[in-house]
């Protein structure tokens, strides 16, 4: 039987949203019927993702979410379109692979205000809106959050941050009409894995310890779990990470 997943006359609001998962989890939100909200610092990629929405309704809306006010800005420009906002789905990230002891500070400190602070405060802005809609927050975490992989050390501690912030959130307002989630997919083929590169001498059969037998995961697939987390489909999960890895963490 076909779920049926319906955000006829809802907002979300989507970042990273330039490329990759964010682009799939945004068109598959306007394939649903929502209002979307895209955001991303890149705003000629951001443009092209507004371009493939159809006859959605969509604010483009450029931001380094490395900066706490912007994250509250973003929250804002969409309930100012829109009027209201249902589901926030915090997806963009970076990773920087390194040495531990080799990392730049400034490459540690991006790591985590894109992949853990910003979620913080894009949520704290969005929860009042979301607790009126009974909406959903839907946080992008990593297999990365439940295991340790050589030379991402940084990334590693971002998402195994955010996948107990998830928690903490959920537990927090479980007696509200809100929904906290997570997701946790394995390898895929996206820009920031066609972009990542490991340093000089590292050792590969490391890094095929988390690399996984099955292959990469596919984008759609984690775009399909995501929509589910946010939109009223998937009002039975609350404070939940799911993983879709191919395996990489069953043992």
């Amino acid at each position: 039987m076909a779920l049926a997943i319906d955000m006829t006359g809802k907002a979300a609001l989507v970042t990273g949203a330039a490329s990759g998962l964010a682009r799939a989890t945004a068109i598959k939100l306007a394939q649903a019927g929502a209002q979307l909200c895209i955001v991303d610092v890149n705003e000629a990629r951001l443009r092209e993702t507004a371009g493939m929405l159809g006859n959605a309704q969509v604010l483009v809306h450029t931001a380094n979410l490395a900066d706490p006010d912007a994250c509250t800005a973003a929250v804002a420009a969409a309930v100012s379109r829109f009027g209201r906002l249902d589901a926030l789905c915090n997806i963009a990230g970076i990773i920087r692979m390194a040495h531990s002891h080799e990392m730049p500070r400034e490459h540690f400190e991006q790591t985590i205000a894109i992949n853990l602070s910003a979620p913080w405060f894009l949520s704290q802005a969005a929860i009042p809106h979301l607790l009126e809609t009974n909406g959903a927050i839907v946080n992008c975490a990593s297999s990365a959050a439940f295991i340790g992989e050589a030379y991402a050390a940084a990334y590693c501690a971002s998402k195994a941050g955010l996948v107990n912030m998830t928690k903490a959130m959920a537990m927090e307002y479980a007696r509200q009409p809100i929904r906290i989630n997570a997701v946790a997919p394995g390898g895929m083929i996206t820009n920031i894995a066609n972009g990542m590169t490991f340093p000089a001498e590292a050792e590969m059969d490391l890094v095929a310890r988390y690399s996984g037998l099955r292959g990469q995961v596919e984008v759609d697939d984690v775009a399909d779990l995501i929509v589910l987390l946010a939109s009223p489909a998937g009002r039975s999960y609350h404070g939940a990470c799911v993983s879709i890895d191919a395996g990489i963490t069953a043992g």
